[in-house]
């Protein structure tokens, strides 16, 4: 059973957290990025990127880097930039952007949980990267930026939920990218209690987006369980920041691929050795999305086509087999293109599904693909069906809204 507990937010003050709260680094262009470091003291980029101030440059991840990030969020805390609240609470997250509107509840998950499995994950972790993020946070200290969660839809959480986003929040801005946040604190005991109690009854959490802040958040807590027996599983490092979102709260958006050549075959053969597998019908010159599981979009010298696996190529009873990012590679990037490691090839790209299928048609043709290929969003089924069966999916297979920002809400792991 799920264990979401309550805990001491430290958040920006109000008149500031239009300020502060920031996107990750990589959503900013350099000279947006530098942009917002000259024009504005107040931004969490200051903290994320503490060179900027005294412009003595440290290499990433460098132990001179990690000390001057948590130097930068304590001074933040010092000026009163952040405070923390003086009990336990739970936040209620609500995010509107382009029609759409997430509400989610922010709280700390267990890394009992992520080892006994009632924390489910469907991609596999890198561990470089894993023990990279562990450093960071046993120097830095703390979490800024949630783990994106969801669970099944919950009677009892959702009615505190719509109870509470009727009252007054603490935050109601909206940024320069025309996303509008919102938040709400339950600090009442009651309230908390029930949230906490209802949560232990839900079974399984499952990992939106964090894979690898999940997977270094309890390589942490063991560690240092490890260099403190007397532990109880109360401290702070045996939880982690996350932001929970009922099933039917979330996004999923498709994650579509461009190549930048066809590996020395010409467009025709390329297009023959493609029909081999797959029923191939030309569409023109105007986008073609993907219309259902299975179909995919493919642009080539101008013109879009649909293509459908044949028959006796899917078999639905596999549960990462039956992925559409899978039978792509498989089938066409694998054997007719030689692309067989997604995550180390460099003539293979990823484009996000919120970009549209306009991305992937520019990126032909101004000449940085050859070849662009939309794929249809995995369901919430099929990403927990993976999760569920302890399989793993193909790299860069969902891209999952909303993605909340940085130094909203900040959870310390010593405190």
């Amino acid at each position: 059973m799920a264990t979401i507990i309550p805990f001491r937010g430290i958040r920006p003050a109000g008149d500031k957290v239009h300020l502060v709260a920031s996107r990750a680094v990589d959503g900013y262009s350099s000279a947006d990025l530098n942009g917002k470091l000259k024009t504005n003291p107040f931004s969490f980029l200051h903290v994320i990127n503490p060179d900027f101030s005294d412009g003595k440059r440290t290499k990433p991840g460098s132990p001179e880097r990690l000390q001057k990030i948590k130097a930068k969020y304590l001074q933040f805390r010092e000026e009163n930039v952040f405070l923390q609240d003086p009990e336990p609470c739970y936040y209620i997250y609500r995010q509107q952007k382009s029609g759409q509107q997430y509400t989610g509840l922010i709280g700390c998950s267990s890394i009992d949980d992520y080892f006994s499995g009632v924390i489910k994950i469907h991609e596999q972790t890198l561990t470089e990267r894993e023990e990279k993020l562990k450093q960071y946070l046993e120097v830095c200290d703390f979490n800024a930026e949630p783990v994106l969660f969801s669970y099944p839809n919950d009677a009892a959480i959702d009615s505190i939920t719509e109870q509470t986003v009727k009252t007054t929040p603490v935050y109601d801005f909206t940024t320069t990218d025309k996303v509008r946040h919102t938040l709400w604190v339950i600090s009442e005991p009651e309230k908390v209690k029930s949230i906490q109690a209802h949560f232990s009854s839900i079974k399984a959490v499952y990992i939106a987006d964090g894979h690898h802040r999940s997977a270094s958040s309890a390589l942490l807590g063991k560690s240092r369980r490890e260099s403190n027996p007397g532990y109880t599983g109360k401290e702070a490092y045996n939880f982690y920041l996350g932001v929970f979102f009922p099933e039917t709260q979330l996004k999923i958006y498709d994650f579509n691929r461009v190549v930048k050549d066809l590996n020395g075959l010409t467009a025709k053969e390329f297009l023959d050795k493609v029909a081999e597998t797959f029923e191939l019908r030309e569409k023109g010159s105007a986008i073609y999305k993907p219309m259902a599981k299975h179909n995919f979009s493919m642009y080539l010298d101008g013109k879009w086509y649909s293509l459908n696996p044949k028959k006796g190529i899917v078999n639905d009873r596999e549960p990462v087999g039956s992925l559409d990012a899978f039978l792509l590679t498989e089938y066409i990037l694998s054997p007719i293109l030689n692309i067989h490691d997604l995550k180390t090839d460099k003539r293979i790209g990823f484009v996000s599904g919120i970009k549209g299928m306009e991305e992937l048609r520019n990126q032909v043709d101004n000449w940085k693909a050859k070849v662009a290929f939309g794929l249809y969003p995995v369901s919430m089924d099929q990403l927990k069906r993976i999760a569920d069966t302890n399989s793993i999916m193909p790299p860069k297979t969902t891209w999952v809204e909303p993605k909340m920002r940085s130094g909203l809400v900040i959870y310390s792991l010593s405190e």
